[in-house]
């Protein structure tokens, strides 16, 4: 495994002698001091202690014999598979400081007698410092000294620089290079600094990757009072670095220009540098520990396997991914350890020639299986855990919540009771004694949960804070957590994915709405990991779900919760689009529409089923089809609308008694989907059906062609203008749409006496309808220039003109609007003034149902309400809320002008 080790014991052969013994690492420092003539048991801190007996060649070479016999001692334990990784570099490193010990006697030896005090301490950075050192190895270090006995400073310095230079000349030569680059400025800086000289570089000039650096600082030689000093001073900026700006993107960056800096031909052989190398985990775990070890002290850890164990405790990192990044870890540290051991050369490629790898293979411990020889079989263990790595990398990395973390203040990560009542009052809570219940009750006892808890409330808090009502949104976080109880995946969501904590935060502290589904179905919130997920599911997809889904259901109840739980589900996936502005306003209007459409498609369906099975039928013999109404029909609903529908049956002969048959499927439908349910209901309204409340629920299609041929009224007409069949049986909805046809679009137009009706109807509307105390200037649906304004003109049009206009004959508002601009019955700048009122009547409704959680045609007064329903709606936060009702007063406004001028002057 060892060739140069090999020629070691050829040219030393009493080092075999050791070998008969148990690896122990203790004595290896007495061993080492004895080597170079100096006293084990007299410490060396500068030009204090006893010096070596030996100086020179004669010392450098004891020492390299010396040394040399101690890794032959630990490599010959370490390839028997005695010892664990962690033991192996924990020894090496001690060892490396063992010969720094030793070199800095040697080098005391050499000063002049006359040499001015000094105090001396050898800082170990990097692997040394963390005690995970690989056998071949620059040995990081900085020095720090001051003056002892009260000599001059300057002079005391001089000293210290020389011990210093004659220590790295004597262990370069003894052993390893002594790499002294990771002080201040560099290897243009001085090489010797005193404590105070190295606090003011690092208050005012140090780089991010500077304390980075320092997370593993370790005092390992000389005076060890003097470099616990050192590490006292530095260590609070240490754990404030996080705080600098772009602090998670500079160290990110940092990374990636490792990478990009590798030659091409050398980087899928890179153990250490290339992706998937040791590089990936030791630079997640240290932005982790650098981030989080702010406020947590357990995690402030020199090792990188001490500080993955200490992350996966405290909920930083989850169990399984710790497990598979430090297995990756130990594999890739001890490939490298083996590649290097070969001829105690510093590399850390894997070899090309089958040979070397062969050699790397067996000295692992790899045997041929069912992968093949050895050597395949540690190429399919290399490219599992080096994918893994990249995996995790980049999931730990890049982790948005870390940049969040990273912007809370120190003191705001520690909960403690006054620092979090400061912070709520700070970050502008209403209620911080309330918010502070709710904390205590997320954080509290010792549980993964609460761990967790503490390591995301911070960035809620603060992510809470910036939407419009952050009271209510942790009040609803508190309860989804409830909600959740001890469901492991919840937490480890926030922590993990995406920006999934702080989309949460912006959702439950600006939507009601968001906040009450979520509790009810708390498993939503995985979609908002993938923007992919957040995508609105369309009808077949959906129908084909709830179909298949209420099939497998025994009773209505069963059937009911089947198909509505996928509707809940399915608002909020529209409402989280919506919100995180994923999704436009013409596509949630469909996306609600196509989802409504679904839902009575499955509901009829599983009615038919039911009412079959309650009279002992295989299948209703009659017909029935449902017709979509109202804004359904013109497929543009919003969150707070009813369904307005029809039903229409028809039998063949021989059916028993089919009104009676069709009834009862109607109300089978009306309870699968309005019954009580924790599921929100779709209500339907068949209101609009002939004779109004007061008519049967069913009717046949011969008689609806009774009715609307001798009784109907010409509003009537206007109602079958958004007439749409949407479920049930298409040949029978195809018919009832062919039977209204020419009710709605009157073959020769309106008469003079129908239009004054229609306005005679509208002015009714306007004097009656309209809320007592609201205000018609800002009421959207009644109010002027509102939605019904804009509807009643449009189908106005519709009704008198489409019987030659094919493009007006549709149910949706804004495409019988753009068939009206074509047909030169309405100018540009009118339509342009009635879509922008209708847009933002529409959308301000439904921002208010997602803000309240209650339906609401009147916009709200200033205050929070509307300051949420601006955001919403698009507008700054902290806009003035004056902008957003001048904005609507203004838009209907314009679309008043043209409703005077078209509804009731043309």
């Amino acid at each position: 495994a060892s060739q140069a080790l090999g020629e070691q014991l050829v040219a030393h052969p009493d080092n075999a002698l050791a070998l008969a013994e148990p690896y122990q690492l203790a004595g290896a420092r007495q061993r080492i001091m004895r080597a170079v003539g100096a006293d084990p048991e007299q410490p060396v801190t500068g030009t204090a202690g006893a010096p070596a007996a030996l100086a020179g060649a004669p010392a450098v070479l004891a020492l390299r014999h010396a040394y040399r016999a101690e890794l032959v001692r630990l490599a010959a334990a370490d390839l028997a598979f005695e010892t664990e990784l962690a033991t192996v570099s924990k020894a090496l490193a001690d060892l490396a400081g063992d010969v720094l010990h030793a070199g800095l006697a040697v080098a005391r030896a050499g000063l002049p007698e006359n040499a001015t005090p000094c105090r001396l301490a050898v800082i170990a950075m990097g692997k040394t410092g963390g005690r995970e050192l690989n056998y071949v190895s620059d040995v990081d270090v900085i020095f720090v000294a001051e003056p002892a006995g009260g000599a001059d400073e300057s002079a005391a310095l001089a000293t210290a620089t020389k011990l210093a230079s004659e220590l790295m000349r004597i262990c370069g030569q003894a052993a390893w290079e002594v790499d002294a680059a990771l002080r201040p400025e560099g290897k243009s800086g001085v090489l010797v600094r005193t404590v105070a000289s190295h606090l003011a570089y690092y208050e005012r000039w140090a780089k991010t990757w500077e304390f980075q650096a320092l997370l593993k600082a370790r005092v390992v030689a000389g005076d060890a009072e003097l470099g616990q000093a050192y590490l006292d001073a530095v260590s609070p900026l240490i754990w404030s670095a996080a705080e600098r700006p772009d602090f998670v993107a500079d160290v990110q960056a940092m990374r990636r220009r490792v990478v990009e800096h590798l030659p091409a031909d050398v980087i899928d052989r890179e153990i250490k540098l290339g992706p998937g190398g040791l590089r990936d985990v030791e630079f997640a775990v240290q932005l982790l520990q650098l981030v989080h070890g702010r406020s947590d002290e357990s995690l402030r850890q020199r090792a990188t396997l001490d500080a993955l164990a200490a992350l996966r405790d405290g909920g930083y990192v989850g169990r399984d991914d710790a497990l598979s990044l430090a297995d990756a870890y130990t594999f890739l540290r001890i490939a490298e350890h083996r590649l290097q051991l070969f001829k105690l050369r510093r590399t850390h490629l894997v070899p090309a020639d089958e040979a070397a790898l062969q050699r790397l293979a067996r000295a692992m411990g790899f045997r041929p299986d069912g992968r093949g020889d050895a050597v395949a079989v540690w190429r399919s263990e290399w490219a599992l855990h080096a994918r893994e790595v990249r995996r995790l990398h980049e999931k730990l990395f890049y982790r948005p919540l870390l940049e969040a973390v990273a912007r809370v203040p120190t003191d705001a990560l520690r909960l403690t009771e006054d620092a979090a009542r400061r912070r709520l009052e700070a970050l502008g809570y209403s209620d911080p004694s309330g918010a502070l219940r709710h904390l205590q009750a997320l954080t509290a006892g010792v549980s993964r949960r609460a761990a967790l808890q503490r390591t995301l409330l911070p960035v809620m808090l603060s992510a809470l804070a910036d939407a419009p009502d952050p009271d209510a949104g942790l009040l609803a976080y508190r309860q989804v957590s409830d909600a959740l109880g001890a469901s492991p995946w919840f937490l480890r969501l926030l922590r993990d994915e995406g920006a999934v904590a702080t989309r949460l935060a912006r959702l439950l502290g600006t939507s009601r709405y968001v906040a009450n589904l979520l509790v009810r179905a708390p498993e939503a919130l995985q979609l908002l990991a993938d923007d992919e997920q957040l995508r609105p599911r369309r009808r077949p997809e959906l129908e084909l779900l709830m179909a298949t889904a209420a099939r497998r259901q025994d009773g209505l109840v069963q059937t009911a919760h089947a198909v509505r739980s996928l509707r809940r589900v399915e608002l909020l996936r529209i409402a989280f689009a919506d919100l995180l502005g994923l999704a436009g306003d013409a596509e949630v209007r469909t996306a609600l529409s196509e989802l409504a459409d679904a839902t009575l498609s499955a509901g009829v369906s599983a009615a038919r089923r039911l009412v079959a099975a309650e009279l002992g039928l295989a299948e209703p013999g009659v017909n029935f089809a449902v017709i979509a109404m109202g804004r359904l029909g013109g497929q543009e609903i919003g969150y707070a609308s009813d369904a307005d529908v029809l039903f229409v049956f028809d039998a063949g002969p021989g059916v028993p008694e089919p009104a009676k048959q069709a009834h009862r499927i109607a109300e089978r439908l009306r309870e699968l989907l309005t019954a009580a349910s924790s599921d929100p209901p779709l209500r339907l309204d068949a209101s609009l059906r002939p004779e109004g409340s007061s008519g049967a629920l069913v009717r046949s299609l011969d008689s609806y062609a009774e009715y609307y041929e001798r009784w109907a009224s010409i509003w009537e007409a206007q109602a079958l203008l958004r007439a749409r069949f949407v479920a049930g049986d298409p040949a029978l909805g195809e018919r009832f749409i062919e039977l209204i046809e020419p009710r709605r679009y009157p073959p020769r137009g309106l008469q003079p006496e129908q239009v004054l009706e229609i306005r005679r109807i509208k002015g009714r509307v306007d004097a009656e309808r309209l809320p007592r105390g609201a205000d018609p200037h800002t009421h959207t649906k009644l109010g002027r220039g509102g939605l019904a304004d804009i509807e009643w003109t449009i189908q106005l049009l519709q009704l008198r003109f489409a019987h030659s206009v094919p493009g007006l004959r549709t149910t949706a508002t804004l495409a019988a609007l753009l068939a009206a601009v074509d047909a030169e019955l309405l100018g540009q700048d009118e339509a342009a003034a009635l879509e922008a009122s209708w847009r933002f009547a529409s959308r301000a409704r439904d921002a208010i149902m997602l803000v309240r959680d209650k339906a609401d045609d009147q916009l709200p007064k200033p205050g929070k309400v509307l300051q949420a329903v601006g955001e919403v709606l698009g507008y700054r936060p902290g806009f003035e809320a004056g902008q957003l009702l001048d904005d609507y007063r203004r838009a209907a406004r314009r679309a008043r002008r043209v409703v005077e001028s078209v509804f009731y002057e043309g």
